[in-house]
């Protein structure tokens, strides 16, 4: 399959979703109050400026691939391996792992653990910081919504941070 094709269908692709998202996605999953002054505060703003992107980003995909005149050559060494798909499987499981965790160790602990696995599956040319990162994020962004913002962040049922 030609690169044109690919970029093409992943335009259609990306559309369709747009498409899904703003026409049964959101206005059925998604509520919202009627009473919010704020359109920046209403729940659907977010997942609607989203939409948008996801939307724009395929029709800039399809027009790409239709009107590009030249063609892409695919070396060998871009060839998928097996190594490839294991770490693609190895990622959906940790995006599962992550739903079923979140609940119970809560947002911000179960955030530094999927940094850290997810930089050291894709194989981090720096580690140290990928392990500094991973905690200090976290623990900075609660301090910043739980502490100034005053947001509540999801705690866990085993360990609750002040």
């Amino acid at each position: 399959m030609s690169p044109k094709v690919i970029q093409f269908r992943l335009g259609m692709g990306a559309c369709l979703a747009a498409l899904f998202l703003a026409f049964v996605a959101i206005p059925m999953w998604v509520s919202s109050p009627s009473n919010v002054s704020n359109i920046v505060l209403s729940p659907t703003f977010w997942p609607y400026i989203l939409t948008v992107l996801t939307g724009l980003i395929g029709l800039g995909l399809v027009f790409a691939s239709r009107h590009s005149d030249t063609q892409i050559a695919i070396e060998d060494g871009n060839q998928l391996d097996d190594l490839s798909w294991f770490r693609l499987a190895a990622l959906a499981v940790i995006m599962i792992v992550t739903m079923f965790a979140l609940p119970r160790v809560g947002m911000v602990w179960a955030t530094m653990v999927v940094f850290v696995l997810t930089a050291f599956l894709l194989r981090t040319r720096h580690p140290i910081t990928a392990l500094v990162c991973a905690v200090t994020i976290p623990l900075v962004l609660y301090a910043f919504f739980a502490h100034v913002a005053g947001v509540a962040i999801p705690q866990g049922n085993f360990v609750r941070l002040p």
